[in-house]
């Protein structure tokens, strides 16, 4: 008896193209600051162009992009609303005069790493939620579908999507913000199997507590010291040692590497 499947299921014949990071256009959601400018920096390093997106850091995205001279530009927009994205994507092909290869999802609602700050199970409100959602999954969401028709027409993307450990090791009482990064891992898997016959590969980087970006100012130093004495390398990961893993994911090296969750936390989470 035969019978079908709705699936393709011969090998394809060749991989397809993955340029090195020199020749890729990126975007870094909310690029001005804290991690954000530490992935700017990153690509900026190994020869890439890139869009650094902000919303209320216009002179540290201005300097950044200054510094780089035509190999940056800095684009105000607000990732939640699509119709500012879509600009965005148009005014950065423009600028460059190719479509944009490679996104980072960084960008991340107001939001103070600081557990005794944080709602309880008693306080907790479904606003919190939504906020973390519309900050996270939303904006994620609207630069992948405006990212879509240069990645196609190029025949190759890559979109890296920003996590935490805490899916693994919920220590603190950051409900909302765990909640909507857990719902951008299932996008990264489920984009994953979508996007893979476009040569467009998706991934997330989860880190854990980073030595110090502007979210992480109001951890107490206490935490910082009890988390460094329970990682292997006994120390609390950088920014820049985080953005290092950015540029794996958009490299060559990674063609073969997507729907993928990379924990660079210096091993304190066991993914």
């Amino acid at each position: 008896m035969t019978t079908t499947t709705e699936f393709d299921t011969a090998p394809a014949t060749e991989a397809p193209s993955s340029p090195p990071i020199r020749e890729q256009i990126v975007l870094v959601t909310g690029g001005a600051r804290g991690l954000g400018s530490h992935l700017v920096t990153a690509f900026l390093g190994e020869g890439a162009r890139v869009v650094i997106n902000y919303l209320g850091s216009a002179d540290a995205a201005t300097e950044v992009a200054a510094h780089a001279g035509h190999r940056a530009i800095a684009v105000r927009a607000d990732v939640r609303d699509p119709g500012q994205v879509a600009a965005l994507f148009d005014q950065a092909a423009s600028h460059f005069g190719a479509p944009v290869t490679t996104v980072v999802n960084n960008a991340l609602a107001d939001f103070s790493f600081n557990g005794d700050a944080r709602p309880n199970a008693d306080d907790l409100r479904w606003e919190h939620l939504s906020t973390q959602f519309e900050g996270t999954v939303r904006a994620a969401l609207n630069t992948v579908q405006s990212a879509l028709p240069g990645m196609r027409a190029a025949g190759f993307g890559r979109i890296i999507n920003v996590g935490t450990n805490l899916f693994q090791n919920p220590v603190v009482p950051y409900h909302d913000y765990t909640a909507a990064k857990a719902a951008l891992l299932s996008l990264t898997r489920t984009l994953s199997h979508d996007l893979g016959p476009d040569g467009i590969t998706v991934n997330m980087i989860s880190g854990g507590l980073l030595r110090t970006t502007d979210a992480s100012a109001a951890t107490p130093e206490a935490v910082f010291d009890v988390i460094a004495a329970g990682t292997p390398l006994r120390r609390v990961t950088t920014p820049a040692e985080f953005a290092d893993a950015a540029l794996f994911f958009a490299s060559p090296w990674s063609r073969a590497v997507t729907g993928q969750n990379l924990i660079v936390d210096g091993g304190l989470v066991k993914g």
